[in-house]
């Protein structure tokens, strides 16, 4: 009889459930449910940078989808489900109470933004965010050694902080605070409360500050030197973290019977989508693996002792077993990629959009939906057309900041050369390229640091979606691209993570020599574009230094 584990990978605007066959690594279907609040733009301002998401969205969704699920497979299939997996966005993290109930989920609180999910590309935190990254590098101990030395307005201290000083009635109420893929975790087995409660060695990694050279997280006095609003809130968290091939529990009767699963099938430990995904990549050392979407995040890792003391400056965290038992997992990534795309999208079709509430006939409107469908395909159609010269207009990727290297989220894109004959698929070229220049700064600074990067696996409906970005990319790298066949490579690691943890394999590198992902496309450089892109590069290093002032 066949045996399944189901990996559910929580993006930006939806959850997508992923059922596989852990004998045969096939996947056997896929589901997929936006969540209803987000998708009506509740709880969000974002001129403000103010990104919130109910947890009500995420358990919905998370009944809708698997339930979903069922109806695409034969009836018996749930029954032999023996695993199950989370990963989500990160850091996204939620206020919870003294019971380890999220704020929003309580009468008082219900309606309350601050008491939410506070997604990551929320950029509200960017002043607590610099105060904590000066604290860390003037203390004795900087704890922020092993996470690029700058503290992030998208991580987990520097939301709590910035919510306790906007919301006091938040701040009273609040115990501790916890990550998305830990809560869905600890939902599942019933240990939600404080006193059950573990974190995954993923977001406590490196989000959290959390090492093993400190003996966990640093001290409640380093915190309230920051601001005594801080004050005991690491000690509510358990600095006994767990990588993601080990059991977090087994999953409670209440869950079972809304998701229609058997009743104590083993819940692996949770961690970030990119972690998940790089899982179902087979990173190994050398790969890059780029999960390619709204934004990016890059994956990969190396041995201790290639690593030695380095700490790699201006990336996201390296943490040992984070993505791969045994290995240390180093996290990059871009704070925009398809979100670009998709503001300049909107920014093209504004008048036409403008348009909709006047239109009354049926062909009219097909119309419009037809150019909303087709208007990103147009333009990369167009843009791979023109062939690129070194006076080309040149763009910055910072439209939602600088994720890394070096985060600031204060930065802004800027676009510089244009003139009268830059059109529409002139200026989108130039986006695109920005992107790829953005991922390619990232893999500059894993080389000079001494990690190696050979070759990136991408994953994510880009690298499916569009050739001309995928060949843009390989050209601006100069290296080759392979495209996992998943489409959904994330969900599918918490699979293979879910099969361990159950005890179907031995060792993460058996399940993935089993279930792990082939790849379907590879993009080789063009070699005469190479110089090109090289000087159009070095145009975007000075662009980028002039517009944060000088700022690496």
């Amino acid at each position: 009889m066949s045996r399944y584990t189901l990996g559910l990978d929580y993006g930006s605007d939806s959850v997508r459930a992923l059922l596989v066959d852990v004998t045969s690594g096939a996947e056997l279907a896929s589901h997929m449910v936006n969540y209803p609040r987000w998708e009506k733009g509740l709880y969000c301002e974002p001129g403000q940078d103010q990104y919130r998401q109910h947890p009500l969205d995420y358990t919905e969704s998370l009944i809708e989808v698997v339930n979903g699920l069922w109806s695409n497979v034969p009836a018996n299939t749930a029954s032999q489900v023996v695993g199950m997996s989370f990963d989500t966005t990160g850091s996204t993290p939620v206020p919870v109470n003294r019971e380890g109930t999220p704020l929003a989920l309580t009468e008082e609180f219900a309606e309350n933004p601050n008491a939410m999910f506070v997604l990551w590309k929320d950029h509200t935190a960017i002043q607590e965010a610099g105060e904590i990254t000066v604290a860390a590098n003037n203390n004795d101990v900087n704890y922020l050694s092993h996470m690029g030395g700058i503290y992030s307005s998208e991580w987990y201290w520097a939301k709590a902080l910035h919510i306790f000083r906007t919301d006091a009635a938040v701040k009273e109420a609040t115990y501790s605070w916890v990550e998305h893929c830990d809560w869905m975790t600890a939902l599942m087995c019933g240990k939600t409360h404080p006193a059950d409660f573990v974190l995954g060695r993923c977001a406590a990694g490196h989000k959290m500050m959390w090492n093993e050279l400190w003996g966990g997280f640093p001290p409640n006095q380093f915190f309230t030197s920051i601001d005594p609003l801080l004050d005991g809130l690491v000690d509510t968290l358990n600095p006994n973290t767990q990588p993601s091939d080990q059991a977090a529990g087994t999953l409670t009767a209440e869950w079972a019977q809304k998701l229609g699963l058997p009743e104590g099938i083993v819940v692996g430990y949770g961690a970030f989508d990119c972690h998940m995904g790089a899982v179902a990549a087979r990173v190994r050392p050398g790969v890059l693996t780029k999960v390619m979407g709204t934004s990016t995040c890059d994956i990969t890792v190396t041995s201790a002792q290639q690593l030695g003391d380095t700490c790699v400056k201006g990336i996201c965290g390296q943490v040992d077993g984070s993505v791969i038992p045994g290995l240390v997992g180093l996290e990059a990534g871009q704070s925009a990629f398809g979100d670009l795309y998709a503001w300049f999208k909107n920014v093209v079709l504004w008048p036409t959009r403008q348009l909709l509430s006047e239109l009354t006939d049926s062909g009219q409107l097909a119309l419009v939906e037809r150019i909303e469908e087709t208007t990103l395909q147009r333009l990369s159609h167009a843009a791979d057309l023109v062939t690129p010269k070194p006076t080309d207009a040149v763009a910055l990727d910072w439209v939602n900041g600088r994720r890394t290297p070096d985060a600031d989220q204060s930065v802004s894109m800027a676009l510089a050369g244009i003139k009268m004959g830059t059109d529409a698929p002139r200026l989108f070229k130039a986006l695109v390229e920005a992107t790829a220049f953005g991922a390619r700064a990232i893999t500059e600074r894993f080389r000079d640091e001494g990690v190696p990067i050979e070759s990136v696996v991408v994953i994510g409906g880009i690298s499916k979606k569009s050739d001309y970005v995928m060949q843009t990319c390989a050209d601006v790298w100069n290296c080759p691209i392979d495209v996992l066949e998943s489409d959904q490579s994330c969900a599918l690691g918490a699979a293979i993570m879910a099969a361990v943890a159950a005890g179907e394999y031995d060792s993460v590198a058996a399940a993935q020599e089993v279930m792990a992902s082939p790849v379907c496309k590879q993009y080789l450089p063009n070699s005469d574009r190479v110089e090109i892109y090289n000087s159009l590069y070095s145009r975007y290093q000075t662009l980028g230094g002039y517009v944060s002032g000088g700022k690496p």
